[in-house]
């Protein structure tokens, strides 16, 4: 699995001209991969327009054509685990954590009552902090209303 990032700093009037940068970047990792036997998933090539929401509202490209496929520009991005959106909010973040860490404790509530109280903190500990903790350090900064979102201490089992 090969990961590849490409960053680029543009006024929204440069878009086009970046698309046709980026349009150049593809079609040479494309022939990188092809010399090495590899070829590029288009499904999983994804490209994501980062700035303010008046600043992304601006820029009307929606797809960049790679050489053997056009690529759709996303809202979101997931890298190792971790989901970034295209305003670097990490509510998209903040929601899979909600969600898992939900799941989690749905699928614990009914073992609770034949369980020790020592036990069910040991099962929280083991399938909903290692979510909490994972990455963590990127909720440093974010808005009060996310990181309430994650609190689960208000959450009962």
């Amino acid at each position: 699995m090969i990961f590849t990032f490409s960053y680029v700093h543009i006024l929204w009037l440069n878009a086009k001209a970046v698309v046709r940068r980026l349009t150049a970047c593809l079609v040479d990792i494309e022939a990188w991969l092809k010399a090495s036997r590899l070829r590029l998933n288009p499904t999983k090539t994804q490209v994501m327009w980062l700035g303010s929401p008046q600043q992304l509202a601006k820029v009307n490209v929606s797809e960049v054509p790679g050489a053997s496929a056009r690529i759709n520009v996303s809202e979101t991005a997931r890298n190792l685990g971790v989901i970034v959106d295209s305003q670097l909010t990490l509510s998209a973040q903040v929601a899979a954590v909600c969600r898992s860490g939900y799941y989690q404790l749905r699928q614990l509530r009914p073992l609770v009552r034949s369980m020790s109280s020592d036990a069910v903190n040991t099962l929280v500990q083991a399938f909903i902090s290692c979510r909490l903790d994972y990455c963590n350090s990127l909720f440093y900064g974010i808005t009060d209303g996310l990181i309430s979102r994650v609190d689960f201490r208000r959450s009962t089992l």
